[in-house]
């Protein structure tokens, strides 16, 4: 069983990320709105469309002060999602409901907007901006096959919504299914778990990640997707950065090795390996940079990050993280060690 820590170490954004950040088109000139979302006058439980509670709470605001909510909401999401420039042509969007998380690091505000034309809605989150979640989006969105769209503005940061079943909601119900492919899901399992692995990414229990399900011409493909940074390199347990060893995820974890051989997890780990590097190497100048920005970083405590490197140590029976003094410089290490890169 994997442990993680209650309650994480917020760290800021430095001046040389918020420079990368710039240069990578992150930083936008949006409103900070975190801070006026934290004033709301009243909250109601939020229970999900089969009625199950969540851990959220819809909140509500005073109607002059979501006026001017909404007005700054809803040009986030302009530029979160065309870039902003159409400020004129928003009248049929509607901020429609803001639920509030006080849950984990981040206690988001989750939006939903909605178009009025057709009654379609989409979703995004406004957190507090701490530096570990941004490295995370930033790695995922060069090392994943995952696109990640989100903005910074000061201490605000915002995350376009990442659509999937909820880890928890899939294996309680639709791993039940017959018309599941066990095999499928194991492999997808076996390569989600050998990403967050190489990349340091840790606290993927069922609630942190989502599986995506899209049908093929003759069976349904697989993609599982984690939702929640915060734990980017920052535990000091390298057990925690193996999605498999937390006890959310037994059900998948059983299946993967009823289903799967030695051999073929070995298969299917080279195959994330190289795929893996082959986007480094697409990525190079834009990975050179970050890591090069993430090793100067304190991202942890120091303790962290020497417990983690013996682990590490351990683990792969080699002595080249001995000298890594930061996280950052652990997790460029064990990216290079690992994609061999």
């Amino acid at each position: 069983m994997a442990m993680i820590s209650r309650r994480k170490q917020t760290y800021g954004i430095s001046a040389p990320l918020r420079q990368y950040l710039y240069h990578f088109d992150r930083q936008r000139d949006i409103p900070n709105v975190y801070e006026d979302l934290r004033r709301f006058a009243g909250s109601m439980p939020y229970e999900d469309p089969q009625g199950r509670e969540t851990l959220w709470l819809t909140v509500f605001y005073p109607p002059e002060h979501m006026r001017e909510l909404r007005e700054a909401l809803i040009r986030i999401y302009e530029e979160l999602k065309i870039g902003g420039g159409a400020t004129d042509h928003h009248e049929h969007l509607q901020v429609d409901r803001v639920d509030f998380g006080e849950f984990g690091n981040s206690r988001p505000f989750r939006i939903r907007v909605t178009n009025l034309y057709n009654d379609n809605s989409d979703y995004f989150y406004v957190k507090h901006a701490d530096a570990s979640r941004i490295y995370g989006l930033e790695i995922e969105h060069v090392l994943s096959p995952n696109r990640i769209n989100y903005l910074v503005k000061g201490n605000t940061l915002i995350e376009e919504h990442i659509a999937g079943i909820p880890g928890n909601v899939f294996l309680a119900d639709e791993l039940k299914r017959r018309r599941v492919n066990k095999v499928r899901i194991a492999k997808e399992f076996t390569k989600f778990n050998e990403r967050c692995f190489v990349r340091l990414l840790g606290d993927m229990r069922s609630v942190n990640y989502v599986v995506e399900m899209t049908p093929d011409f003759e069976e349904v493909q697989y993609r599982v997707r984690p939702i929640d940074f915060d734990q980017q390199s920052y535990e000091k347990r390298g057990k925690t950065y193996l999605a498999y060893r937390f006890d959310s995820n037994k059900a998948i974890t059983r299946l993967a090795f009823e289903v799967l051989n030695r051999k073929t997890i070995e298969q299917y780990v080279a195959e994330e390996h190289a795929q893996m590097s082959r986007r480094a190497k697409v990525e190079k100048v834009r990975l050179k940079a970050l890591l090069g920005v993430m090793r100067r970083e304190e991202l942890a405590p120091r303790e962290h990050v020497a417990t983690l490197a013996r682990d590490l140590e351990k683990y792969h029976h080699t002595d080249v993280f001995h000298d890594c003094r930061t996280m950052g410089e652990l997790t460029a290490a064990h990216i290079t060690h690992m994609l061999e890169i």
